[in-house]
């Protein structure tokens, strides 16, 4: 009997090694944690302040004196909708006095979840299942990682981004390849 148990504790120890490694990887991969730990961002929205032209300064005013700031004016919106998670909130494409342009999520409320990026895209945005894992498949401009699953944020569109060739957000899970939800870009 004695000899029975010996022969098995390498077996047991064998599995054992495999078990934890097997938790380890699972670990890493899936962060089951973040599920429960929420990140929330409130970020005002980016304003430029546009200057005067050189030589409209009125007499006896500075000439550093800033004119009045330009009003940030939204060029596309769309809402969001759930994929892999229960995703909702606001996306705006802002344009800046400068001319520059942000990516605005407003409201977002989605699970946390390992490597989440936002993502400018061309791709359809699907409902269900069927929009989970379209947005990799054509063009997409990487915009950052997700700064929190919760609130508002901002995300600098890169200097030539045609915004005619993109026509959907996609919050994307990099680590899986599939979207925690996304939203249609319509005109505003």
């Amino acid at each position: 009997m004695a000899r029975g148990r010996i022969a098995s504790r390498p077996v047991v120890h064998a599995i054992a090694v495999v078990a934890v490694a097997v938790i380890g990887v699972g670990m890493y991969l899936f962060q089951p944690w973040k599920l429960w730990q929420d990140e929330t961002v409130q970020e005002a929205l980016p304003s430029v302040t546009a200057t005067a032209p050189a030589g409209s300064t009125p007499p006896g005013a500075s000439s550093a004196t800033p004119a009045a700031p330009a009003v940030p004016q939204a060029v596309a919106t769309g809402q969001l909708i759930s994929h892999e998670h229960t995703t909702t909130g606001t996306v705006k494409i802002v344009r800046l006095a400068d001319g520059s342009h942000t990516l605005r999520l407003e409201n977002l409320d989605t699970s946390n979840g390992p490597d989440l990026h936002v993502w400018l895209t061309d791709a359809p945005v699907k409902e269900g299942k069927a929009g989970w894992e379209v947005f990799d498949d054509g063009k997409y401009v990487s915009l950052g990682k997700l700064k929190g699953n919760k609130g508002d944020q901002n995300y600098v569109l890169p200097t030539g981004v045609d915004l005619s060739q993109y026509t959907s957000v996609s919050i994307w899970c990099d680590r899986f390849n599939v979207s925690f939800g996304a939203a249609a870009l319509d005109k505003a």
